[in-house]
């Protein structure tokens, strides 16, 4: 199968491609390769799915360029079975610094790739959704039934784009699908996300910094998990024209993970706290029924397995990841 991976070279993204080319599909990647972190972290994934390719997989291309060129999407989206649409400007706390571009990559952006796919019949679109878009919550575990209040930009614009995602697939006849992702992590995750800070300051001796009192809680999701749910999308049509929620088994208090990182790694330091943005979320959790009822998903990860899992790879691969992650 052709496959079309919009922000191909980022976390999530770039699992999702090098998935595909290991199992043998032709895979193209479109990325602007935006120095929202450290563009070597890209680099790296691109580099893992070339060499898949060039090992006998599936067919990797890297385009460079933007969803927000409507030309370049149709043209990429005219020679693709399937759509993975994982592009987006993220960043919950930066988006309140800037609207209007979270707007145009987040909306537009999924507008343009939405035409050109109702234009050229595609087989299928799958668009990253997030659990920003519930907002406050007014009762938890998070179901697909909750009322969607983003209190953020970043949320305002994915909710915005899974609308359109799921409006076209009634109006077009378009088979399409919104995934809400959870606070994915996982080796490659961008620098400045809590797990990564917190393992690599432990490694470092510095103290974990935990914003606000750290009785937030988070559904944590490990980033295989996500992409078994993405896969399952290329075999059933079940789920076509729903927003879906993708998370975990549970949650956890984020003062709680930073002293298991902690006592892992470095038993002797002291957590450090800091102000917590107003656009953070305070909880979230996810309810999975709907994911196991349309997709089969079952995640395999508990937060506690994951994080050990993460670990285990930054060890592996500190000698580039980590200075990237300080320097970001």
């Amino acid at each position: 199968m052709k496959i079309l991976v919009t922000g191909g070279a980022g976390f999530i993204g770039g699992h999702i491609a090098e998935r595909f080319v290991v199992d043998g599909h032709d895979v193209v990647a479109l990325d602007n390769l935006d120095p929202f972190y450290d563009v070597d972290i890209k680099r790296h994934t691109i580099e893992r799915c070339r060499e898949h390719a060039s090992s006998g997989d599936g067919r990797y291309e890297l385009v460079e360029g933007d969803v927000r060129d409507a030309d370049l999407v149709s043209e990429l989206v005219a020679d693709a079975d399937y759509v993975y649409h994982q592009a987006a400007q993220a960043g919950v706390r930066q988006s309140v610094e800037n609207p209007r571009k979270y707007d145009e990559v987040n909306v537009d952006g999924t507008l343009n790739l939405l035409d050109a796919a109702r234009e050229t019949g595609i087989e299928r679109f799958v668009m990253a959704s997030s659990s920003s878009v519930y907002g406050k919550p007014r009762y938890l575990p998070y179901d697909e039934e909750h009322p969607t209040t983003p209190v953020s930009p970043y949320g305002a614009s994915k909710l915005a784009a899974e609308r359109y995602v799921c409006a076209y697939s009634e109006v077009y006849d378009l088979s399409a699908v919104a995934l809400r992702y959870f606070t994915v992590y996982g080796p490659r995750m961008r620098p400045n996300m809590a797990i990564s800070n917190f393992v690599s300051r432990c490694l470092d001796g510095r103290s974990p910094v935990v914003y606000g009192d750290g009785s937030q809680t988070r559904d944590f999701t490990f980033v295989e998990d996500v992409v078994e749910a993405n896969v399952a999308l290329l075999d059933t049509d079940a789920a076509d024209g729903e927003a879906i929620n993708v998370g975990s088994t549970d949650n956890i208090e984020i003062e709680t993970l930073a002293e298991e990182i902690r006592d892992q790694l470095a038993p002797d330091l002291d957590l450090v706290y800091e102000d917590r943005h107003d656009a953070d979320a305070e909880h979230t959790h996810a309810s999975t029924e709907r994911a196991a009822e349309l997709l089969g998903y079952e995640p395999e990860y508990t937060i506690r397995e994951g994080v050990s899992a993460f670990i285990d790879w930054y060890r592996e691969n500190r000698e580039w990841y980590e200075p990237l992650v300080r320097n970001s």
